[in-house]
C-alpha cells in the first residue's frame, strides 16, 4: 500500500510533468509611460499584452552538474520558494538555491527592527528568524533543508548566465545547469558615491546579516548617528539608535517623513512621537558630503547650505535597486520600474526563467498596472504562486493587494510601542480619524470610494478588517465618516459599507 504522502508526490511529478513536456502559455506584458512611484511600490499603466508559447523541457535524470530547479538568492523569497517546493514533493534532490549570503533564508525585516534592539533588551538573532515564521510557519534551519534535499549553495553568487544551454557560472567558477530558474536576487541598498564619502568608515548600508552586525559592533562604540533617508529604514533604525542612548539626527530633502505613504498630517503625528522619544529631524536637508578625519573615519554630514552635522556613524537608508545583476542582457527588464518582466504566473519572457520577489515586475492585477514591490508580504505571496503555477496546473494570474507595515519601539522599557498597518492604494482625498492616543486612522477616498487605509495600534480584529476594505473599495458617505467621533465608529462605518 502506497502511503498518502507518496501518491502526493506522484501526483506532483505526473503534473510537472505535463505542464512542463507540453508547453505553457506565456503572457509577456509591455509597459509604457504613466509611471508614478508611492509606498514602496514602483509602477507603470500596462499598455498591451503579447501571447506567446513556449516549451520548457526538462530531463528526468541529471548528472553532477544539473540541476532540475534552481533558485538564485537566498532571501525571504527563495525560503518560501522553497517550502512550496517542499509541499509538492519536488524539493528532494531536484531543488538548488544558490546564495551570495552565508545563511540560509531568513525573514529579512527584523534586521531594521529586532535585530538592531540594544543588546540588553532581547534582540533578535539567528536562527530565531530564519523563514518562515514570520507567516507562523516552520523554521527552516540549515539542517531543514538538509533533511529536505535541498542542495544549497552559500556564498557564491552567480556571475554570468548562458539562457540558451540554460547554465549558470557562480563567482567560485561552479556550473550550474539547469531545468527551470527562478530568479530571487531581490534588491541592493542604494549608495553614496565614494567620492562624496560613500564608503567612509563609519557609514553603514543594510540589507543582510553582516551588514546589520557590522552596525551593531559600530553602535557600541559611537556616540553621534546621523541617519539619512526618512522612509522606513531611516524610522525603523532611529527608533533603534535612541534606545542605545545615541544622539539621534535624521536627515532628508522632504518635508515630512514616509512621503510615498503618508499624508502630512499623520506625518505630523510620528515625527511628534520621535521627538520625544529624542530622536532630531533635520527636513528639507540636501547633502553635499560625508566628512571624514585623518583615519579615515567618518566625522560629519556637510549640507548644500554650508552646515555640518557632527557624526560618528552615519546609516543611509536611500532606498534600493533591483538586483538584476548577471540576469540584464538575459531577459527583458522594465525600463520604469525596473526589474525582470513578468507576466501573471512570473514567467520572464525567456523559457524556462522565471522571477519573484523584489526583482520581479509584475501586473498588479486589481489596480491594472505594472509594479515592483518592495515587501516582505508581495515576496512570499509571489514565491508561493510562482512555485505551485511551475508544479502544478494552476494559470490564475496573481492577484495582490498591495500591505505595508511597520513595528518600532517594541524594545523592553519603551514608554509606547508603535505598529500600523496599511492595504491598497493612497490615491485621491485622504481623511485622518483619531488624535494618535493610541489610535489613528487614515482611510484614502477616490471618487467616492475607499481606495486604501492605514491605521495604527488596531486589534487583531480591525487589522483583519482592512484588507477586505482596500479589496472592497466600498462606496462610503465622505461626510459621515469626516464625522466620525472615532476611529471604532470610523471603521464601522466603513465595514458597513461592503
Amino acid at each position: 500500500m502506497r502511503s498518502a504522502a507518496s501518491v502526493r508526490r506522484s501526483m506532483a511529478t505526473i503534473s510537472s510533468s505535463m505542464s512542463i513536456k507540453h508547453g505553457i502559455s506565456l503572457w509577456c506584458p509591455q509597459s509604457q509611460s504613466l509611471n508614478r512611484q508611492h509606498s514602496g511600490v514602483v509602477y507603470s499603466r500596462t499598455r498591451s499584452l503579447h501571447r506567446r508559447n513556449f516549451v520548457v523541457s526538462a530531463s528526468s535524470s541529471f548528472a553532477n552538474e544539473n540541476r532540475e530547479f534552481v533558485i538564485v538568492g537566498g532571501g525571504n523569497a527563495a525560503g518560501y520558494a522553497a517550502r512550496t517546493f517542499v509541499e509538492h514533493g519536488m524539493a528532494d534532490g531536484k531543488l538548488c538555491i544558490v546564495s551570495k549570503e552565508a545563511y540560509a533564508p531568513y525573514e529579512r525585516p527584523a534586521l531594521t527592527k529586532g535585530y538592531l534592539f540594544p543588546l540588553d533588551k532581547k534582540p533578535a538573532r539567528l536562527p530565531g528568524f530564519h523563514t518562515c515564521v514570520g507567516s507562523g510557519g516552520e523554521r527552516q534551519t540549515p539542517d531543514w533543508y538538509k533533511e529536505k534535499g535541498i542542495e544549497m549553495i552559500y556564498e557564491d553568487p552567480v556571475t554570468t548566465i548562458d539562457a540558451k544551454n540554460q547554465t549558470l557560472t557562480t563567482n567560485s567558477g561552479k556550473i550550474l545547469k539547469y531545468g527551470a530558474l527562478i530568479v530571487a536576487t531581490g534588491c541592493t541598498a542604494s549608495r553614496f558615491p565614494e567620492k562624496i564619502g560613500g564608503n567612509l568608515h563609519g557609514v553603514h548600508y543594510i540589507r543582510d546579516v553582516a551588514d546589520a552586525d557590522s552596525l551593531i559592533s559600530s553602535l557600541g562604540k559611537a556616540q553621534k548617528v546621523v541617519i539619512v533617508g526618512g522612509g522606513y529604514i531611516g524610522m525603523e533604525v532611529a527608533a533603534a539608535t535612541v534606545a542605545w542612548n545615541l544622539d539621534t539626527t535624521v536627515i532628508f530633502p522632504e518635508n515630512h517623513l514616509l512621503p510615498r505613504l503618508f499624508t502630512p498630517s499623520l506625518a505630523q503625528k510620528y515625527e511628534e512621537l520621535y521627538q520625544q522619544n529624542g530622536v532630531k529631524f533635520m527636513k528639507g536637508a540636501s547633502i553635499k558630503s560625508l566628512e571624514s578625519g585623518p583615519d579615515g573615519n567618518v566625522t560629519g554630514v556637510k549640507l548644500e547650505n554650508g552646515s555640518t552635522i557632527e557624526a560618528d556613524l552615519v546609516v543611509i537608508g536611500i532606498g534600493a535597486k533591483p538586483a538584476v545583476g548577471p540576469f540584464e542582457k538575459a531577459v527583458t527588464l522594465n525600463s520604469t520600474v525596473g526589474g525582470i518582466e513578468v507576466d501573471g504566473l512570473f514567467r520572464s519572457n525567456v523559457p524556462g526563467i522565471f522571477a519573484i520577489g523584489d526583482v520581479a515586475a509584475f501586473p498588479l492585477k486589481m489596480y491594472d498596472r505594472i509594479s515592483r514591490v518592495e515587501h516582505v508580504d508581495h515576496a512570499r505571496g509571489s514565491a508561493q504562486h510562482c512555485v505551485k503555477a511551475l508544479l502544478t496546473a494552476q494559470t490564475h494570474n496573481y492577484d495582490y493587494l498591495p500591505y505595508f507595515y511597520s513595528r518600532v519601539f517594541e524594545y523592553e522599557g519603551s514608554s509606547r510601542k508603535v505598529w500600523w498597518q496599511f492595504f491598497g492604494d493612497n490615491v485621491g482625498e485622504a481623511i485622518q480619524i483619531g488624535n494618535f492616543d493610541p489610535k489613528i486612522a487614515t482611510f484614502w477616498l477616490d471618487s467616492g470610494k475607499l481606495k486604501g487605509v492605514l491605521l495604527e495600534s488596531g486589534s487583531p480584529e480591525e487589522f483583519q478588517l482592512l484588507p477586505k476594505l482596500a479589496r472592497g473599495q466600498p462606496s462610503i458617505d465622505k461626510v459621515k465618516l469626516q464625522n466620525a467621533a472615532s476611529v471604532e465608529e470610523a471603521l464601522e462605518i466603513a465595514r458597513a459599507s461592503l
